[in-house]
């Protein structure tokens, strides 16, 4: 149900931060070594060096802290796609970002030996600025310009190549292939908290510059046509929210990986009860982006333990059939 009033937004958003807060703390808790929420408060108040208060600081609280930012940088970068392009069905894993920056990474480690946290950040937001830039001029070569199905085409096409090339250039150099391929699987398991801080001031700095710049993407969203006539700089707009996307999108991946489909999923949902005001929309998907990779990588815990399933894989479950979904809608099957 549509939420019409201000004051009914502002009681949502703040019913879904304390959602937020809940799943951030409940990904301290649960796992695989059992402990309590009791165990989760002495291990912060006063850790005795025990296994339990090891885990929770030195495993879980690093791994909430990543899946709950990557997950709101990925949404937010979703929603900046989709209404940039006017494409339903726009997200950093359709249009070849996230394969971009993975296969940089992969150049670097493979023929250049990087193995600095700096420089995964660097990798992973050229990767993720070539692949836009190839995008983007695939799709506009044409009479008829740039449109959403040929954005999605040359998205499949560009992320198909990166992707190739990685798995052939790992395929040949087998020890660049024992160092990436926890970032091929897409997981918030096992990643250094110290990756997380590199590039979390640049990722503040792009949730919040989306969210200071939320007004002009309204009138971007009315069309070219009317935000030029309400004086609104049209090239330069949409270059701002391309860096955006490429630094929310580059650096989640040079921490977290391939992880698909939160893009597409959650602005669907937020735009479906908030409205198209991007005010609204943008501190809500980031709000449910984390939201929904905290809940899947707790659910990853648990399917095959002792074993953990890759949260990757738990997105694309629940994103493959929303993906259908909209396509179908989209095209009116």
């Amino acid at each position: 149900m549509m939420i019409h009033t201000s004051k009914g937004k502002w009681i949502a958003l703040i019913i879904s931060s304390f959602t937020f807060i809940i799943c951030l703390l409940s990904s301290i808790v649960y796992g695989y070594t059992d402990t309590s929420w009791s165990t989760a408060i002495a291990a912060f108040k006063e850790n005795d060096g025990s296994t339990a208060h090891l885990v929770i600081q030195n495993v879980r609280l690093p791994r909430a802290l990543i899946a709950a930012t990557v997950g709101a940088c990925l949404a937010v970068s979703g929603a900046i796609m989709q209404s940039i392009t006017k494409n339903p069905l726009a997200s950093p894993s359709i249009l070849g970002i996230n394969a971009g920056a993975v296969f940089f990474v992969v150049i670097g480690v493979v023929f250049f030996q990087f193995q600095s946290l700096q420089s995964y950040m660097i990798l992973g937001l050229v990767g993720a600025a070539v692949a836009f830039i190839v995008v983007f001029v695939l799709s506009s070569i044409g009479r008829e310009g740039l449109t959403p199905m040929k954005l999605v085409l040359a998205g499949a096409a560009v992320s198909a190549l990166f992707s190739s090339m990685t798995q052939g250039f790992l395929t040949i150099n087998e020890a660049a292939l024992d160092q990436v391929l926890f970032w091929l699987a897409g997981s918030v398991a096992n990643r250094p908290i110290d990756l997380l801080m590199t590039g979390f001031p640049y990722l503040m700095i792009g949730l919040f510059a989306a969210f200071f710049l939320s007004k002009q993407m309204n009138l971007l969203a009315m069309g070219d046509d009317v935000a030029f006539g309400l004086g609104q700089n049209i090239v330069l707009v949409k270059f701002v929210f391309a860096l955006i996307v490429v630094v929310l999108a580059g650096i989640s991946v040079a921490i977290a990986g391939p992880i698909g489909f939160i893009g597409i999923i959650i602005p669907h949902i937020v735009r479906s009860f908030i409205g198209i005001q991007h005010q609204w929309v943008f501190p809500f998907c980031a709000l449910y982006g984390g939201i929904l990779l905290l809940l899947s990588d707790i659910a990853a815990r648990y399917i095959i333990m002792p074993k953990e399933v890759p949260v990757g894989v738990m997105t694309a479950l629940i994103g493959v059939p929303f993906f259908i979904y909209v396509a179908r809608r989209r095209i009116g099957a």
